[in-house]
């Protein structure tokens, strides 16, 4: 793995730790619902989805 990818994957996992983190979760950890799903659930899918999304643009996209 190039130096680069690394960095990215670092910033990556650092974003995600805050995203995750207790003060994010608790904005989202109401009785609001979107589409008859709680907010809290649909946070989290979206969260995990992009870092999925952010993790394969890394090593696919930016390749050289």
């Amino acid at each position: 793995m190039k130096k680069k990818h690394q960095h990215k994957l670092y910033l990556l996992s650092a974003a995600l730790f805050l995203l995750f983190n207790a003060p994010f979760l608790l904005i989202f950890n109401d009785f609001q619902f979107n589409f008859g799903i709680p907010s809290l659930y649909v946070y989290l899918f979206v969260i995990w989805l992009m870092a999925i999304l952010v993790t394969y643009f890394i090593f696919h996209l930016f390749d050289e």
